[in-house]
C-alpha cells in the first residue's frame, strides 16, 4: 500500500498582502482548492509567520504536488496574493506514517 505524502511548503512574500486576499479571493482560494482535490490533495491549510506563508499538505504523491504546485497559473496566483517571485518555495517532503497518537 502506498502511503501519502506530507509537504510543507515556505512560501516568503507579504504576509498582510496574503491575508488581504484570504477574505477578498475567497472564492479564487476555493477554486484552487478543489483543483488540489481533484489533482491529489487530501489535506490542505495555511499558517502565517514572519515574511512567510507556511502551507501544510497531504498528497497522494509527490508527483502529484509537483504537477499541480508547478503549473504556471497556480505560480501567477502565489504571486498575486503576495508571494515573492524572487525568492523560491522551500518545500518539504515526508511518508506520511500511522502511529498510536496520530489524531
Amino acid at each position: 500500500m502506498t502511503m501519502s505524502v506530507i509537504i510543507t511548503t515556505k512560501v516568503s512574500g507579504d504576509t498582510n498582502a496574503f491575508t488581504k486576499a484570504l477574505e477578498e479571493r475567497a472564492d479564487e482560494f476555493r477554486a484552487w482548492g478543489e483543483r488540489g482535490k481533484a489533482a491529489g490533495a487530501l489535506h490542505h491549510q495555511f499558517a502565517i509567520g514572519d515574511g512567510f506563508v507556511l502551507v501544510v499538505d497531504e498528497w497522494e504523491s509527490v508527483d502529484a504536488f509537483q504537477n499541480f504546485f508547478g503549473d504556471s497559473e497556480i505560480q501567477a496566483f502565489i504571486g498575486s496574493v503576495g508571494g515573492d517571485p524572487n525568492v523560491a518555495p522551500v518545500a518539504t517532503v515526508g511518508e506520511s506514517v500511522d502511529s498510536s497518537d496520530k489524531f
